[in-house]
């Protein structure tokens, strides 16, 4: 009986020293990781561009002042239509200025001079007609006598010759005339547009500024009416229903696109649109982004395929967002981007099985930013930790979030 005692004394604290050990190494054992978890999946992925862009008219053009002068008001506003031919508005020349007494004086002196000179020429024209019919005489008088021998070949050649040269004086001299005329036309316009102007008299003559196509006012430069001078724009016109999209990409994104690729558009307030990129520009230029880091960009023209109806809405200026499809697949197995990290230079994830995870390494593909393409390591419908941290190791256990 006192055997029993022993032995139940002992199998007593041999229980309580395995349930306190028992108790310690629950206590001290680490507690399970709180972790999320993502599906692998199977399914269609693409790898896009995507950057904001916006539309454009595709031939633009600048209206613009033909001459110095006053510009009188634009009526038309923003949106309205324009035809060819069609009257903009009207500019009034600049006027001549008033001569006073000392100036006017000078141009009735050159309108005097200029007489003179006028008279002058027309008596060298005058001689030289007369030099001119002479030496026509004389070839007329000498070619008779010719069949009769009594003026030998060298004589008439130089009858000839004489009347060639009177002739070619006379031209000159009434060329002379005209040169001539045209200015003392000129110094008396000078003189009478002053008088009309200083009397009040003087007619003014505008001259039209015409729309040179068909489409509409995109832009209206000068609408008051005021002094404008030569070249000044005035107008822009273009046709909203040729629009192409501009869209400033990243130059190192640049370099996969090409002519011809497809682009879809979203964004703008509708339907997805179908686009095709057009030109890729050759040269870049640097940005600076909204947070402040200066970016090489380069300009990206796509045009429009989908039906106009679809985006009739649209207009010169609008935002879009631009995605330009580099790559796609209609079946591959894929994992969210933020599971997988690279250790040792392998690619590498977290997978959960029974509330444990398992380091698991994995052969990727290509990636969109958001999702994988995984070609070895897992299957659909296992589950990966997301986001994994420091304190996740090979066979630590895991609680779901």
């Amino acid at each position: 009986m006192g055997k029993t005692r022993i032995s139940s004394k002992w199998l007593f604290w041999g229980l309580l020293a395995g349930l306190a050990l028992a108790t310690l190494l629950f206590t001290l054992r680490p507690d399970p990781v709180w972790v999320d978890l993502a599906s692998v999946t199977r399914g269609p992925l693409e790898v896009t561009i995507t950057e904001e862009g916006r539309t454009r008219v595709r031939d633009r053009y600048l209206v613009s002042s033909p001459v110095a002068g006053y510009l009188h008001r634009v009526l038309l506003e923003v949106g309205d239509p324009v035809i060819p031919g069609e009257l903009l508005t009207e500019v009034d020349p600049m006027p001549a200025a008033t001569l006073d007494a000392r100036s006017r004086a000078e141009a009735e002196a050159r309108v005097e001079s200029a007489r003179s000179a006028l008279n002058s020429t027309r008596q060298k024209v005058a001689a030289a007609q007369a030099e001119a019919d002479l030496a026509a005489r004389e070839l007329a008088r000498l070619q008779v006598l010719s069949p009769e021998n009594f003026v030998s070949d060298e004589r008439l050649q130089q009858a000839r010759a004489a009347a060639d040269r009177a002739q070619a004086i006379l031209r000159s001299a009434r060329f002379d005339e005209e040169v001539m005329a045209h200015e003392l036309a000129a110094a008396r316009t000078r003189l009478d547009v002053s008088a009309a102007r200083a009397s009040g008299n003087g007619s003014v003559e505008r001259v039209p500024v015409r729309s040179p196509v068909n489409g509409s006012v995109l832009a209206v430069v000068r609408k008051s009416e005021g002094v404008i001078q030569a070249g000044e724009a005035i107008l822009e016109l273009g046709d909203p229903g040729a629009l192409e999209v501009v869209v400033d990409v990243l130059s190192f994104d640049a370099v996969n696109l090409s002519p011809g690729m497809t682009a879809r558009l979203t964004g703008w307030g509708g339907d997805p649109l179908e686009a095709v990129v057009r030109r890729v520009e050759p040269v870049g230029f640097e940005d600076v982004s909204a947070l402040g880091v200066e970016e090489r960009r380069v300009q990206v023209v796509a045009d429009l395929v989908s039906p106009p109806g679809a985006w009739q809405s649209l207009g010169d200026g609008y935002r879009v967002d631009a995605e330009f499809l580099l790559w796609r697949a209609d079946d591959v197995v894929q994992v969210p981007e933020s599971a997988v990290f690279r250790t040792d230079g392998h690619s590498q994830v977290f997978r959960v099985v029974e509330d444990r995870a398992i380091l698991t390494t994995v052969a990727t593909g290509r990636s969109n930013g958001f999702y994988t393409v995984i070609q070895e390591g897992l299957e659909p419908g296992d589950q990966v930790v997301r986001h994994p941290d420091r304190q996740l190791e090979d066979g630590s256990r895991v609680r779901i979030r």
